[in-house]
């Protein structure tokens, strides 16, 4: 059997109307983590929400908050961020100049720090960080909307960077961000990524808990 993997429904597409009910009927079907997009409308084109967002919703769930920052010197906001009760913080290797002072300053605030590159962002931008590292989010279609197509040479990223952990004995998480769906979970498990961020192809597909089931079913077949 595959090592288990962490499903992380992206509430970019959720029902924004009842944020709070739809974190309880992830908590109620058995998901322990949400993805939280943060967009400011620079760095990618579209704009969600921030800190004060994050905070309401802290205070209805207790689900894992996995806060992925598409914002242009996220140092900025950090604090703010883990105030509003953020548990994951990823910023992205291209939005920042000084990337490991980001990172620190992650772990000083007692968040888990990560980092995500875009497509064509060499895995080298972040190769002497991964020590430091919780997690390392590989996006898998240019960030900034949902609904996209998984983008194929992400996967040969995926499996360099498993690699890359294997030989240096490191245990930072392996996320996956972009067109993620039950037809590509067994590959994606087997390519060694250990989290898997889904929207539409989750939010779509109600009753969560027999969604999960999908997910988790799919994830079965994916080869040691």
């Amino acid at each position: 059997m595959p090592a288990p993997f962490i499903l992380s429904p992206s509430l970019l597409s959720a029902d924004f109307s009842r944020l709070a009910d739809e974190l309880a009927d992830l908590e109620g079907a058995g998901l322990g983590w949400v993805h939280l997009d943060v967009m400011d409308g620079l760095f990618v084109p579209n704009i969600t929400f921030g800190p004060p967002i994050i905070a309401a919703l802290r205070r209805r769930s207790k689900l894992y908050f996995d806060t992925h920052l598409m914002i242009e010197r996220p140092e900025r906001y950090l604090a703010a961020f883990r105030e509003a009760g953020s548990d994951l913080i990823c910023v992205h290797a291209e939005a920042t100049v000084h990337l490991e002072r980001v990172v620190s300053e992650i772990r000083r605030l007692g968040a888990a720090p990560g980092v995500a590159l875009n497509p064509a962002t060499p895995l080298s931008h972040v190769e002497y960080l991964l020590p430091q590292l919780d997690l390392v989010l590989v996006m898998t279609v240019n960030p900034g909307f949902g609904g996209q197509s998984f983008i194929p040479f992400c996967l040969d990223k995926i499996k360099d960077l498993a690699t890359m952990r294997r030989e240096r004995d490191l245990s930072f998480r392996i996320q996956v961000d972009g067109g993620v769906s039950p037809d590509n979970t067994a590959a994606l498990v087997a390519a060694g990524a250990d989290v898997l961020v889904s929207g539409s192809a989750f939010f779509g597909h109600p009753p969560y808990k027999e969604r999960l089931d999908v997910f988790q079913a799919a994830a079965a077949t994916s080869p040691t």
